[in-house]
């Protein structure tokens, strides 16, 4: 019934750890497709090991290093089954997972998309992902995306959803080259989708901090956001959703612009700037008539989004300490 396409890079040595928490599931329906390109973090021997020992485990190579979205889209079109899930070396599926889904599947009468619930491992403490509190509210029957508009305020993640093959194909939905490619694909699916189930349990968990798959893109940069979200929207237009969805993806947007700005290594100092700028412009490009920012400090953000005061957003995103000491040096200098 499920394909799960694992990306087989394996930076810190975690696949052997995902792919023993998918084939030993009580529930036996599943196929794994482990892909590998010429990467050396990719451990063909251990990948051909399980292929070799479990019929269920089949292998895709790929030549040269490429990028996340090439891996998966290869996997996708090796995928038999029913529903494709995408997962990485750092992912594990919670026990009983399997049977949970396909109880589920069968109970909502197959819908075109499950979504369920996630969390993340970081520093020795597990985090609920941030669609746990969408996901609660939801009930048991499924529904038109459009009539849940507030989903798409949650993060574009491949890895929390089972998306129907069929639909995969019929959309002919494929990753971009480059990075942050689940964005407008998860958004084409989700508004492509008659039917959206839910699965509230938390399926599977993520045990790094960063979003970005360690396979990454080898001529990516996260200036690629930019134009995943302008897809997202020009797809909004095309499927008259625009006044509905736009208000809970713009929001998603710009937390998803903040959380660039802040990652510690994600942006160089120089880079900074002019992400911020591009930014900005997508604030005053795509803000919807009537929208209301959040509240509180993330707020605040939001307005020096923008309004484009970056020295302004630097200094709201320093620690409280050290927010104190600015603004005192500051007073002393008589600014």
């Amino acid at each position: 019934m499920i394909s799960v396409i694992v990306a087989a890079h394996d930076l810190q040595g975690q696949l052997e750890v995902c792919l023993n928490s998918i084939l030993n599931q009580s529930s036996r329906d599943v196929e794994v497709v482990a892909v590998l390109d010429q990467s050396a973090e990719c451990p063909a021997d251990l990948v051909d090991d399980y292929a070799r020992r479990d019929g269920r485990v089949s292998v895709v190579r790929l030549t040269g290093v490429v990028g996340i979205g090439r891996i998966r889209n290869a996997g996708a079109e090796r995928a038999a089954g029913d529903y494709l899930l995408f997962l990485d070396s750092d992912h594990i599926f919670g026990g009983e997972t399997l049977q949970a889904m396909g109880d589920q599947l069968q109970s909502a009468d197959e819908p075109d998309v499950l979504l369920f619930g996630h969390t993340r491992l970081h520093r020795g403490r597990s985090w609920p992902g941030a669609a746990a509190g969408l996901l609660a509210r939801q009930g048991r029957e499924p529904f038109a995306s459009i009539d849940q508009p507030e989903l798409f305020g949650a993060p574009a993640y491949s890895w929390d959803r089972l998306i129907r093959r069929d639909l995969w194909i019929r959309q002919e939905l494929a990753f971009p080259d480059g990075l942050h490619e689940e964005v407008p694909v998860v958004h084409r699916a989700m508004l492509a989708a008659d039917r959206v189930a839910v699965l509230k349990w938390n399926c599977v968990q993520i045990r790094r901090r960063h979003t970005q798959h360690p396979a990454g893109s080898p001529d990516g940069t996260h200036f690629d956001v930019f134009g995943r979200y302008e897809e997202s929207f020009d797809l909004l237009e095309e499927r008259d959703a625009l006044d509905v969805v736009a208000p809970f993806l713009f929001t998603r947007m710009i937390r998803h612009y903040l959380f660039l700005l802040n990652l510690e290594g994600c942006l160089s100092r120089s880079e900074r700037p002019q992400f911020f700028e591009r930014a900005s412009e997508h604030y005053r490009r795509f803000l919807p008539d009537g929208y209301e920012h959040p509240e509180s400090r993330e707020g605040v953000k939001f307005q020096l989004v923008a309004s484009g005061r970056y020295s302004a957003l630097k200094a709201a995103s320093l620690p409280q300490r050290a927010r104190s000491f600015v603004s005192q040096g500051a007073a002393v200098r008589g600014r």
